[in-house]
């Protein structure tokens, strides 16, 4: 799956589903993609903020900026959710963990252990073939028919 298949798919066909499974390529070029749209808007805000209102104070410019920011935010939160629990059934783990790793990661020195925790499942393959929460991603009927 290339980078623009994984945007559309996880913004589109898969907004809110928190069932099946996602691959590794898919949760990475969605990762990489918010990613850069987020350092888009921090770099523009800094250009924009570079050069004060005629007060002194923040321009309207940047406040906008933020408000675009926010919003980005407040629409791509459900679709990253849903990718990081159908990333966790890749691996054949609960969705539920997800929810425990969050929620442990708000008590000071454990979040960091949780945040790393987070990222080696994100990082490791998914399980070979079916498994409880579905079918193998990189192993679609079509794409079995191919390399057969």
């Amino acid at each position: 799956m290339g980078f623009t298949e994984a945007v559309r798919t996880v913004l589109t066909q898969k907004y809110a589903t928190f069932s099946g499974r996602a691959s590794r390529s898919e949760y990475w070029w969605f990762v990489l993609f918010y990613t850069l749209v987020g350092l888009a808007l921090v770099i523009l805000a800094l250009a924009v903020g570079a050069f004060p209102d005629q007060q002194g104070g923040v321009s309207s410019a940047v406040v906008a900026i933020m408000v675009i920011g926010g919003l980005f935010g407040l629409a791509i939160f459900l679709p990253i959710l849903s990718l990081q629990v159908r990333r966790f059934h890749d691996r054949d783990i609960s969705g539920w963990w997800y929810l425990a790793l969050i929620v442990l990661g708000m008590v000071p020195y454990i979040g960091t252990i949780t945040g790393l925790a987070i990222t080696v499942i994100s990082v490791m393959r998914g399980t070979d073939g079916p498994n409880r929460f579905g079918p193998d991603p990189l192993r679609s009927e079509a794409r079995a028919q191919v390399f057969a």
